[in-house]
Protein backbone atom coordinates (compact mmCIF):
# COMPACT_ATOMS: atom_id res chain seq x y z
CA UNK A 1 0.00 0.00 0.00
CA UNK A 2 0.89 3.72 -0.94
CA UNK A 3 -0.14 6.70 0.89
CA UNK A 4 0.97 10.02 0.06
CA UNK A 5 -0.51 13.38 0.85
CA UNK A 6 -0.88 16.47 -0.95
CA UNK A 7 -2.22 19.98 0.52
CA UNK A 8 -4.39 22.06 -2.10
CA UNK A 9 -6.12 24.83 -2.54
CA UNK A 10 -6.51 28.12 -0.79
CA UNK A 11 -7.67 26.96 2.26
CA UNK A 12 -4.80 23.88 2.63
CA UNK A 13 -7.01 20.74 2.41
CA UNK A 14 -5.36 17.44 2.58
CA UNK A 15 -5.78 15.08 -0.46
CA UNK A 16 -4.91 12.07 -0.13
CA UNK A 17 -3.58 9.52 -2.93
CA UNK A 18 -4.39 6.10 -1.82
CA UNK A 19 -2.73 2.85 -4.19
CA UNK A 20 -2.58 -0.53 -3.80
CA UNK A 21 0.28 -2.76 -4.81
CA UNK A 22 -0.80 -3.25 -8.10
CA UNK A 23 -0.81 0.51 -8.64
CA UNK A 24 -4.62 0.74 -8.95
CA UNK A 25 -5.52 4.21 -6.73
CA UNK A 26 -7.92 6.12 -5.17
CA UNK A 27 -7.60 10.12 -4.92
CA UNK A 28 -9.82 11.28 -1.49
CA UNK A 29 -10.61 14.95 -1.44
CA UNK A 30 -8.54 16.52 -4.53
CA UNK A 31 -9.89 20.21 -3.35
CA UNK A 32 -7.72 21.88 -5.72
CA UNK A 33 -4.25 21.69 -7.70
CA UNK A 34 -5.70 19.50 -10.21
CA UNK A 35 -2.25 19.47 -12.26
CA UNK A 36 -0.16 18.84 -9.54
CA UNK A 37 -2.44 15.67 -8.25
CA UNK A 38 -2.40 14.92 -11.79
CA UNK A 39 1.34 15.11 -12.19
CA UNK A 40 2.07 12.90 -9.75
CA UNK A 41 -0.25 9.96 -10.61
CA UNK A 42 0.98 10.24 -13.79
CA UNK A 43 5.00 10.25 -12.74
CA UNK A 44 4.04 6.82 -10.42
CA UNK A 45 2.08 5.50 -13.19
CA UNK A 46 -1.31 5.05 -10.73
CA UNK A 47 -5.00 3.61 -11.93
CA UNK A 48 -6.97 5.99 -10.28
CA UNK A 49 -10.19 3.99 -10.46
CA UNK A 50 -12.27 6.14 -7.89
CA UNK A 51 -12.31 9.59 -7.04
CA UNK A 52 -14.22 9.62 -3.08
CA UNK A 53 -15.24 12.60 -1.93
CA UNK A 54 -15.69 12.93 2.21
CA UNK A 55 -18.29 15.82 1.80
CA UNK A 56 -19.30 18.06 -0.41
CA UNK A 57 -17.63 21.19 0.55
CA UNK A 58 -15.36 23.32 -2.33
CA UNK A 59 -12.40 23.31 -0.67
CA UNK A 60 -12.34 19.29 -0.85
CA UNK A 61 -14.02 19.48 -4.35
CA UNK A 62 -12.49 21.95 -6.20
CA UNK A 63 -10.55 19.64 -8.31
CA UNK A 64 -12.91 16.57 -8.70
CA UNK A 65 -14.33 16.81 -12.30
CA UNK A 66 -10.64 17.52 -14.00
CA UNK A 67 -9.05 15.08 -12.00
CA UNK A 68 -12.43 12.61 -13.32
CA UNK A 69 -12.16 13.55 -17.12
CA UNK A 70 -8.64 12.98 -16.90
CA UNK A 71 -8.41 9.80 -15.11
CA UNK A 72 -11.95 8.40 -16.35
CA UNK A 73 -12.36 7.31 -12.75
CA UNK A 74 -15.82 8.27 -10.94
CA UNK A 75 -16.26 10.47 -8.43
CA UNK A 76 -17.86 8.96 -5.60
CA UNK A 77 -20.34 10.70 -3.09
CA UNK A 78 -22.82 10.23 -0.30
CA UNK A 79 -25.98 10.90 -1.57
CA UNK A 80 -26.46 13.07 1.14
CA UNK A 81 -24.01 15.48 -0.20
CA UNK A 82 -24.83 15.42 -3.82
CA UNK A 83 -26.62 18.14 -4.00
CA UNK A 84 -23.64 20.23 -2.45
CA UNK A 85 -21.99 19.26 -6.09
CA UNK A 86 -24.55 21.48 -8.20
CA UNK A 87 -25.26 24.80 -5.95
CA UNK A 88 -22.65 26.96 -5.48
CA UNK A 89 -24.21 28.04 -2.35
CA UNK A 90 -23.83 24.97 -0.85
CA UNK A 91 -20.72 24.43 -1.39
CA UNK A 92 -19.82 27.36 -0.01
CA UNK A 93 -17.48 28.04 -3.46
CA UNK A 94 -19.92 31.44 -3.93
CA UNK A 95 -19.39 32.97 -0.80
CA UNK A 96 -15.35 32.82 -2.04
CA UNK A 97 -16.37 34.21 -5.87
CA UNK A 98 -15.76 30.66 -7.14
CA UNK A 99 -19.57 29.65 -8.23
CA UNK A 100 -18.31 25.92 -8.44
CA UNK A 101 -20.67 23.00 -9.15
CA UNK A 102 -20.35 20.16 -11.74
CA UNK A 103 -22.91 18.60 -13.97
CA UNK A 104 -21.90 14.94 -14.43
CA UNK A 105 -22.89 12.06 -12.76
CA UNK A 106 -21.27 10.70 -9.68
CA UNK A 107 -21.34 7.74 -7.77
CA UNK A 108 -23.18 7.38 -4.63
CA UNK A 109 -21.66 5.89 -1.87
CA UNK A 110 -23.04 4.98 1.72
CA UNK A 111 -22.14 4.05 5.32
CA UNK A 112 -21.10 0.04 5.46
CA UNK A 113 -20.27 -0.59 2.02
CA UNK A 114 -16.90 -1.71 1.06
CA UNK A 115 -15.10 -0.76 -2.27
CA UNK A 116 -12.84 -2.98 -3.52
CA UNK A 117 -9.48 -1.16 -5.50
CA UNK A 118 -7.00 -3.45 -6.07
CA UNK A 119 -5.79 -5.24 -3.07
CA UNK A 120 -7.37 -2.56 -1.15
CA UNK A 121 -10.66 -2.72 0.93
CA UNK A 122 -11.86 0.50 1.78
CA UNK A 123 -14.90 0.71 4.07
CA UNK A 124 -17.39 3.63 4.14
CA UNK A 125 -18.51 5.09 7.34
CA UNK A 126 -21.49 7.23 7.40
CA UNK A 127 -20.23 9.98 9.65
CA UNK A 128 -22.67 13.22 9.71
CA UNK A 129 -22.22 16.65 11.84
CA UNK A 130 -19.74 18.74 9.25
CA UNK A 131 -22.19 18.22 6.51
CA UNK A 132 -25.36 15.29 6.02
CA UNK A 133 -23.21 13.38 3.93
CA UNK A 134 -19.87 13.43 5.09
CA UNK A 135 -18.26 9.80 5.20
CA UNK A 136 -14.92 8.82 6.93
CA UNK A 137 -12.99 5.89 5.05
CA UNK A 138 -11.75 3.36 6.73
CA UNK A 139 -8.25 1.22 4.90
CA UNK A 140 -6.75 -1.16 7.54
CA UNK A 141 -4.95 0.63 10.20
CA UNK A 142 -5.81 3.96 8.23
CA UNK A 143 -9.16 6.48 9.33
CA UNK A 144 -9.49 9.50 6.68
CA UNK A 145 -12.07 11.47 8.53
CA UNK A 146 -12.66 14.55 6.19
CA UNK A 147 -13.54 17.48 8.41
CA UNK A 148 -15.20 15.26 11.37
CA UNK A 149 -12.20 14.82 12.96
CA UNK A 150 -9.05 16.76 13.33
CA UNK A 151 -5.87 16.59 15.38
CA UNK A 152 -6.97 18.36 18.61
CA UNK A 153 -10.43 19.48 17.46
CA UNK A 154 -13.32 18.60 15.28
CA UNK A 155 -15.14 19.76 12.46
CA UNK A 156 -17.70 22.72 12.71
CA UNK A 157 -21.25 22.53 12.72
CA UNK A 158 -22.16 25.83 12.05
CA UNK A 159 -22.97 25.60 8.07
CA UNK A 160 -25.90 24.37 6.39
CA UNK A 161 -26.51 20.96 7.54
CA UNK A 162 -24.29 21.04 10.08
CA UNK A 163 -25.29 18.94 13.54
CA UNK A 164 -22.97 19.02 16.35
CA UNK A 165 -25.65 16.47 18.01
CA UNK A 166 -24.98 14.27 14.65
CA UNK A 167 -21.31 15.31 15.02
CA UNK A 168 -20.73 13.50 18.38
CA UNK A 169 -22.27 10.87 17.34
CA UNK A 170 -20.21 10.13 14.47
CA UNK A 171 -17.30 10.96 16.53
CA UNK A 172 -18.74 7.91 18.71
CA UNK A 173 -19.23 5.82 16.03
CA UNK A 174 -15.56 5.92 14.89
CA UNK A 175 -14.20 5.62 18.46
CA UNK A 176 -14.73 1.85 18.63
CA UNK A 177 -11.80 1.59 16.02
CA UNK A 178 -8.51 0.38 17.85
CA UNK A 179 -6.33 2.85 19.16
CA UNK A 180 -3.19 2.45 16.99
CA UNK A 181 -5.84 4.00 14.05
CA UNK A 182 -4.09 6.46 12.31
CA UNK A 183 -5.90 9.38 11.44
CA UNK A 184 -5.91 11.11 8.54
CA UNK A 185 -8.11 14.47 8.81
CA UNK A 186 -9.38 16.89 5.91
CA UNK A 187 -6.54 19.28 7.46
CA UNK A 188 -3.61 19.73 9.36
CA UNK A 189 -1.42 16.91 10.35
CA UNK A 190 -2.22 13.41 11.09
CA UNK A 191 -2.72 12.02 14.68
CA UNK A 192 -4.05 8.73 16.19
CA UNK A 193 -7.52 7.89 18.09
CA UNK A 194 -5.51 7.31 21.04
CA UNK A 195 -3.78 10.71 21.12
CA UNK A 196 -7.17 12.21 20.48
CA UNK A 197 -9.01 10.24 23.22
CA UNK A 198 -6.07 11.68 25.53
CA UNK A 199 -5.90 15.44 24.35
CA UNK A 200 -8.96 16.21 22.17
CA UNK A 201 -11.26 18.58 24.51
CA UNK A 202 -14.34 17.40 22.10
CA UNK A 203 -13.86 13.49 23.19
CA UNK A 204 -13.12 13.67 26.94
CA UNK A 205 -16.96 13.29 27.55
CA UNK A 206 -17.59 11.22 25.10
Amino acid sequence: MYLHKLVVGSLGANCYILASDNKEAVVIDPGGDAKGILNFINKNEFVVKKIILTHGHYDHVAACEEVSKATKAPICIHKEDEILLRQPSENLSFYLGCNFSISQKVENIFGGQQLLVGDLKLEIVHTPGHTPGSVSIKVSELLFTGDLLFAGSVGRTDLSGGSYKNLIGSLKRILVFPDNTRVLPGHGEETTLKEEKKINPFLQNI
